[in-house]
């Protein structure tokens, strides 16, 4: 089961000047993402009131806090300051995917997003940009990688791909196979020296026993 938060940061939505319109669809695309329980959107003012969300999600125990708004370059932006001072361990790479994808969508300023994405104790939070283009584009990449991304924080393993799987079972039967066929089966280039001593000593018996010499026989052979 995944808990997730859904934040909207946005100074003039939560004075009641306009209406939210990214954080609904934030919630619907955490749901569709694989999130079992989504609260919000909380409409908060930028600055401290984000650090006090992030730091009230973790305690609360939420597996995902994702945050819409206050990534950009107004000096009222503070979303990332914010949560760089919750997070535990920075995940940079989720957020250059999603500046990657919203550029690659035919945004180009979304590359001068400065959202974070990191872990604070179990908690995964993700910064997304404040449209809900930014959002719809953001979660398109995290839908691929959210469960996973929450198994790993409680200590999941990475998993195998099925013909990795498959290839791991079948080398461990090739070995099974190889060292059946080396105790089960003498080969010359195996037989170990001291087998080999055994039966030229077996057979050096076998033939004094009737009589006969290999090393004379031949000789005779030649001489007739």
């Amino acid at each position: 089961m995944i808990r997730a938060l859904a934040v909207t940061v946005s100074n003039r939505a939560s004075a009641g000047v306009y209406e939210d319109r990214s954080g609904p669809v934030l919630v619907d695309l955490l749901k569709k993402a694989g999130c079992d329980f989504v609260d919000g959107p909380l409409v908060i003012p930028d600055g401290e009131a984000v650090e006090q969300v992030l730091r009230d999600s973790v305690t609360a125990g939420y597996d995902v806090a994702v945050t819409t708004g206050g990534t950009g370059l107004t000096p009222t932006d503070q979303t990332p300051e914010m949560t760089r001072r919750v997070i535990d361990r920075e995940i940079p790479g989720i957020a250059e995917a999603l500046r990657g994808a919203g550029a690659a969508a035919g945004v180009p300023s979304a590359i001068l997003s400065r959202g974070l994405a990191g872990v604070a104790s179990r908690t995964l939070i993700i910064n997304l940009p404040g449209s809900s283009g930014g959002v719809r584009d953001g979660m398109n990449v995290l839908r691929q990688i959210l469960v996973h991304a929450v198994d790993q924080i409680r200590g999941g393993d990475h998993p195998r791909p099925a013909n990795e799987h498959a290839d791991a079972e079948h080398a461990h039967a090739e070995r099974a196979h190889a060292d059946h066929g080396y105790a089960g089966h003498w080969h010359p280039e195996q037989v170990p020296e001291e087998h080999a001593e055994h039966e030229r000593a077996g057979h050096d018996a076998a033939n004094h026993a009737h009589g006969g010499n290999p090393d004379t026989e031949e000789r005779s052979a030649e001489i007739a």
